[in-house]
C-alpha cells in the first residue's frame, strides 16, 4: 500500500479503496489483471475502518462494525480472508431487544436457548422461529445467489423451479414480499418476538409496513441465528487489511491520498482516470468505481457522455436515510436490567413495532424521533482486545433525516447546531439509561458523528446514507441505480458500478464489487475491441 507514490497505467482502475473496490481488485487480479486502485482518502476501507476515537487503549469502529452479511456463500466469504489474518468472532448472545416491561427476547446461535427464549414470552414462538429458520436453510442456497448475483437471477430462478412445485414457488413469492409487521402477525405470536423480527428489517430504510421489509428482516434474523453476527478480530480495518494482503499477494496494488476527479472517456470508452492535481492514469480493459451512483453520473463523468434518460433518472436517485452514531468509551460493560442483554454483541432498543412504526413516521416526514431506535454495540462481548481489562467500548447508531424539518419531540433544532447535537446524544443516552440504570455514570469519553461528519470522513456516505441508496422495492432489482442499470454496467464502455449504489445495495459481502469485476473480465473475453490496446 502506497501513500504519496504515483500511480502506473494497469489493465484495471479501481475508483476507492472501500470493500467492495478491494473485492473487485482482487477477483480480477485473480483473473491475472494488473490492477491499481486509487483512494481519495489517507488510508484504505471506506466504512470498515478503526481507530482510537476517544482515548488510547480503546479501539472504535469508525463507522461498520457488524456483519451478518459476510460468511456463507458471499463473495467476501469466497474470498477466504482467513489465509490473510483475519479471524471472526462471536458474542455469548448474538442479539437482544430488551423493552421496560422486562422482556428480553433474543438470538443465539444456539437455536435451542433462542426457542426457550421465545417460549418463555410467549408459548409456541419456538417452534415457529425454528420453522423460519428451516425455511431459510432449505432455500438459502438459490436465495445467496439471487442477493449476491446479478440482476436477473436467472440461475437462482432455475433451481426455485426446480426445488419447488409451482403453487408453492407462489406462496414463497408472496411470502417474501411481506412487510414485516404482517410477517410477524403471520408467522409468531408474541409481541417480543415480532419486535425481534421487525427490528432487523429496520436496519435498513424500511419501516414495519414496506414491502419487502419482512424479507430483509427474516434475512437477518435467520443470519443471526446460523451464523451470528460476526466481528472481525481486532476491529473492522482487520476486513481491509486482509483484503489489502490478499491483493497485494497477487500483484495489485493500492495507491492512498490519490482522489479522482475525473473519468478520462473516449470515443464512448473508459480509458482512464485523472487524479486532482496529478495527472492521468490509464487503464487498458476497465474502469471499476467504488463510489456513489450520483457522484459517478454527475461528477466524475461528463454529462455529454451520458445519455439524457440516464441523468434525468439520476436525478430521481432516492437515497436512504441519514445516519447519527455515537461511540463511547466506558468504565465498564452496559448494565442491562435485562441480564439476556449483557451478553449480546448488539441490542436493539425500542418498546415495539408500533414503536418502529411511530420512528419510521417521523422520518418520513423529516422529523428528528423523539425515541429513535438504536442499534447498540457491546464489543467486549466479542473482542477483549479492543479495551483494557473490565471496561467497555461501544457504539449507537440510528436513523435521522437527510434533511431535518423539525423534532418529534418538539424540543431541537433542523440544522445540527452544537446544542442540537448535544441533545440528540443526551435523548440516545437516556433510551440506554432507561434499560440500563447507571449506564450514563460509567461514561468516560463519547465520539459523535452526525450526518455531515459522516460525508466528512467518507465522501461516498452521502449524510450518512450508509446503503448506497435506498432499500425500498422502487430503487432494487432492475431498479438498481435506477430504472434499467440493474447490472454492473453502465452506458460507457469499460466502465462499471461497483459501490453498494448497484445491486444488491448495502452491507459488507461484496456483492457489488463482484458483480462488476464479474462483468469486466466477461466483456474482456466476448469483446475484442475492449481488450488491452484496442481502443485509441
Amino acid at each position: 500500500m502506497s501513500v504519496g507514490t504515483e500511480p502506473v497505467d494497469a489493465d484495471a482502475i479501481v475508483i476507492g479503496a472501500g470493500p467492495n473496490g478491494l473485492v473487485a481488485a482482487n477477483l480480477l487480479a485473480d483473473a491475472g489483471w494488473s490492477v491499481v486502485v486509487l483512494e481519495a482518502g489517507d488510508e484504505p476501507g471506506g466504512s470498515v475502518r478503526s481507530a482510537e476515537l476517544i482515548e488510547p487503549g480503546f479501539l472504535n469502529d469508525v463507522c461498520s462494525a457488524f456483519y451478518p452479511l459476510a460468511t456463507e456463500g458471499s463473495p467476501i466469504d469466497d474470498l477466504h480472508l482467513s489465509d490473510h489474518g483475519l479471524r471472526w468472532l462471536h458474542a455469548p448472545t448474538v442479539l437482544a431487544h430488551p423493552a421496560l416491561d422486562g422482556s428480553c427476547p433474543v438470538i443465539s446461535r444456539d437455536i435451542d436457548v433462542t426457542m426457550a427464549s421465545l417460549d418463555a414470552l410467549h408459548p409456541g414462538d419456538g417452534a415457529s422461529w425454528e420453522a423460519l429458520v428451516q425455511r431459510w436453510t432449505d432455500l438459502q442456497p438459490h436465495l445467496s445467489h439471487l442477493l449476491y448475483r446479478p440482476f436477473p437471477p436467472v440461475a437462482a430462478a432455475a433451481g426455485l423451479v426446480r426445488h419447488l412445485p409451482p403453487r408453492d414457488l407462489a406462496r414463497l413469492g408472496r411470502f417474501l414480499m411481506l412487510p414485516a409487521r404482517r410477517m410477524g402477525e403471520e408467522e409468531l405470536g408474541g409481541s417480543a418476538s415480532r419486535r425481534l423480527l421487525a427490528g432487523c428489517a429496520l436496519h435498513a430504510d424500511l419501516t414495519p409496513e414496506s414491502t419487502l421489509s419482512g424479507f430483509f428482516g427474516w434475512l437477518m434474523c435467520c443470519l443471526g441465528q446460523t451464523n451470528g453476527f460476526p466481528v472481525p478480530e481486532g476491529g473492522a480495518r482487520a476486513v481491509t487489511s486482509a483484503l489489502v494482503a490478499r491483493l497485494e499477494s497477487r500483484g495489485g496494488q493500492v495507491h492512498c491520498a490519490a482522489a479522482v476527479d475525473r473519468v478520462e472517456v473516449h470515443r464512448g470508452r473508459a480509458v482512464g482516470v485523472h487524479l486532482t492535481g496529478a495527472g492521468t492514469v490509464r487503464a487498458g480493459r476497465a474502469v471499476l468505481a467504488d463510489v456513489n451512483a450520483p457522484m459517478l453520473y454527475t461528477s466524475l463523468v461528463g454529462a455529454g457522455d451520458l445519455p439524457d434518460a440516464v441523468l434525468g433518472d439520476i436525478e430521481r436517485f432516492h437515497w436512504d436515510d441519514a445516519t447519527f452514531k455515537v461511540d463511547w468509551t466506558l468504565d465498564g460493560p452496559i448494565p442491562w436490567s435485562s441480564a439476556e442483554a449483557r451478553g449480546a454483541g448488539t441490542v436493539h432498543v425500542a418498546e415495539d413495532t408500533d414503536a418502529l412504526t411511530v420512528v419510521a413516521s417521523e422520518l418520513a416526514r423529516g422529523l428528528l424521533p423523539a425515541r429513535p431506535f438504536l442499534l447498540i454495540g457491546q464489543q467486549s462481548m466479542t473482542d477483549p482486545s479492543r479495551q483494557p481489562a473490565g471496561k467497555e467500548t461501544a457504539w449507537a447508531y440510528t436513523h435521522v433525516p437527510r434533511r431535518v424539518r423539525g423534532d418529534g419531540a418538539g424540543v431541537l433544532g433542523r440544522d445540527w447546531s452544537d446544542d442540537d447535537v448535544g441533545g440528540f446524544v443526551a435523548r440516545i443516552e437516556a433510551q440506554v439509561e432507561a434499560l440500563a440504570p447507571g449506564f450514563q455514570h460509567l461514561i468516560r469519553g463519547r465520539h459523535v458523528l452526525t450526518p455531515e461528519r459522516f460525508e466528512a470522513e467518507n465522501p461516498n456516505l452521502s449524510s450518512g446514507a450508509i446503503n448506497g441508496g435506498t432499500a425500498q422495492l422502487h430503487q432494487q432489482l432492475v431498479f438498481r441505480p435506477v430504472p434499467g442499470l440493474g447490472r454492473a454496467v453502465t452506458p460507457i464502455g469499460g466502465l462499471y458500478l461497483a459501490s453498494s449504489s448497484a445491486h444488491p445495495g448495502g452491507g459488507l459481502h461484496g456483492a457489488p464489487g463482484a458483480n462488476a469485476a464479474r462483468a469486466a473480465i466477461w466483456h474482456d473475453r466476448t469483446r475484442p475491441w475492449r481488450r488491452r490496446g484496442a481502443h485509441p
